[in-house]
């Protein structure tokens, strides 16, 4: 078994993927496996990889299986204690992958890590610290828009950004992988929610940086399929992860949060789109099993709910 494995999924991602590699490269880490997933791209970076870097394991897929799919995919390809995700439009930091490891060896509880996450055309911001879920049902990245000087201390959060993280394989082995049925969007919130139900931590690892386009495979910030896919996502994972007696407990402010959001497409003309998003997120919940609540775990339930609480203040002031 080898120590770490890098996984990149990548559709179409030509613009970015030479100089995505070739930061990972330049970490010149001891046994560094990287695995680069393809969901049946058509832009020719697939054999853009192959040819300037061979040393680079290359799954190709016969579709587009989401980000979900794909990490998956290069998730059970490799064999290693440690896997980390990365966006194809991501430069990685020199230092990256062993400030990662590094944090992870803190304690075998540590189920993730975030990478410090700073915007590529704008190097003086912070694109995400860390990510946080809020009893409004609001899922946002810490210190959006922040200088990138801040944000300098290693501290617990709620997830991982799944586009610069660090997993523990075994826990993976333990609460399962990334949710396909997501395909992109909010997959890495649920997983980390799974992961801190069992009494795992996510914690943010500041000395391992790396620059991000954003949006790199969907085009911008905000699109149809963005916001239908995360109002859809978001009802299934309130509904997966929750159990019946939270959900009650949270309703009122659910309700206030998914209203704010609709009104909010909605001045943006996507509001259609957001409805039909919980509409299909409703179904996908009729077809699937809640997680099983286990009163083995009702410590970390009422960590979850203070800290759900708590992420609304803080999304409120933030």
């Amino acid at each position: 078994m080898t120590e770490v494995s890098i996984v990149i999924p990548n559709y179409n991602g030509i613009k970015f993927i030479d100089s995505c590699l070739a930061a990972v490269y330049a970490q010149n880490y001891p046994g560094l496996e990287v695995i680069l997933v393809d969901n049946g791209s058509t832009d020719g970076s697939r054999e853009l990889v192959r040819e300037r870097y061979p040393q680079t394991r290359v799954v190709a897929l016969d579709d587009n299986y989401g980000f979900c799919g794909a990490v998956n995919a290069g998730i059970r390809a490799s064999d290693s204690e440690f896997v980390i995700l990365l966006n194809n439009d991501t430069e990685i930091c020199p230092g990256f992958v062993k400030e990662l490891v590094r944090g992870m060896r803190h304690s075998d509880r540590i189920f993730s890590g975030a990478a410090k996450m700073i915007q590529m055309y704008d190097k003086m911001k912070i694109d995400d610290a860390g990510d946080y879920y809020c009893a409004l049902g609001w899922a946002f990245a810490r210190g959006k828009d922040s200088p990138a000087a801040s944000y300098r201390k290693a501290e617990d959060i709620f997830a991982c950004c799944g586009g610069a993280a660090i997993y523990r394989r075994s826990i993976l082995e333990e609460i399962g992988l990334f949710d396909e049925e997501h395909f992109a969007y909010l997959e890495d919130i649920d997983i980390g929610y799974r992961a801190k139900i069992r009494g795992y931590r996510n914690v943010y690892l500041p000395r391992a940086k790396v620059y991000h386009a954003g949006s790199g495979t969907s085009g911008s910030r905000y699109n149809e399929f963005k916001v239908r896919y995360g109002s859809r996502n978001n009802v299934y994972l309130i509904y997966k992860n929750m159990p019946l007696a939270q959900i009650i407990l949270n309703m009122p402010l659910l309700a206030a949060g998914f209203f704010i959001k609709f009104l909010f497409f909605g001045v943006r003309g996507m509001g259609r789109e957001y409805v039909a998003g919980i509409k299909n997120g409703l179904e996908l919940s009729a077809k699937y099993p809640k997680e099983k609540f286990n009163w083995k775990y009702m410590s970390s339930y009422v960590r979850i709910q203070l800290e759900l609480w708590g992420n609304v203040l803080r999304r409120m002031v933030g």
